[in-house]
């Protein structure tokens, strides 16, 4: 046997997934069948980036993209409500492929319910990720929800969970975890990765 063939044929242990979350938030999170985020200070730094021309820059983190990503893999349906709308945010979802989005829309509740409807779920099957009170109505609904440390002090009150991370920054990718780990799937989609 050459020494080509003999390290392919090498079997590696199992990954252990090095996360851990409290059990309560695990019990809360179990169920969740749509995951609703907002986008600046959640995706987004919160900050805008502004052209000579008036062009509104953004910056994504990947980690959260692969998050969102991970969710369909979950048959978590990823949806967004946003208060601004453009072609680079449109673009960077469809990339994603996020198919569920709602723009330029301060009214979030009612785009929620409308997502709801199409995917034929109710609000216990909800979890939420938001920064400011404009998400307030949907976080409070939700059966779980979730801040980035960065936001809103009375999101943080409000959210069941807040990242250590914030917003742009990973913290909607941890919050994506946490519901892989609360669905049972992400042993499973990490070893998938791992092989």
């Amino acid at each position: 046997m050459s020494a080509r063939s003999a390290t392919m044929s090498v079997s590696l242990p199992a990954l252990t997934p090095a996360l851990n979350f409290a059990p309560e938030l695990l019990l809360r999170a179990q169920g969740v069948k749509v995951a609703f985020f907002d986008i600046d200070g959640v995706l987004t730094d919160g900050g805008l980036y502004m052209s000579e021309h008036g062009e509104t820059l953004k910056r994504f983190n990947t980690l959260d993209g692969h998050g969102l990503k991970l969710l369909q893999k979950a048959g978590i349906t990823p949806a967004v409500i946003t208060g601004r709308d453009s072609l680079a945010l449109r673009a960077r979802l469809k990339a994603l492929g996020v198919a569920h989005a709602h723009f330029g829309t301060e009214d979030k509740r009612p785009a929620a319910e409308i997502t709801l409807k199409e995917l034929g779920l109710d609000w216990s099957q909800v979890a939420a990720m938001g920064d400011d009170w404009p998400d307030l109505p949907v976080m409070r609904r939700a059966a779980f929800s979730c801040a980035p440390a960065n936001a809103h002090a009375e999101l943080k009150a409000l959210a069941h969970h807040v990242t250590a991370e914030t917003g742009g920054h990973g913290a909607a990718r941890a919050f994506c975890d946490l519901l892989l780990v609360a669905s049972g799937r992400y042993a499973a989609l990490l070893q998938a990765y791992a092989e």
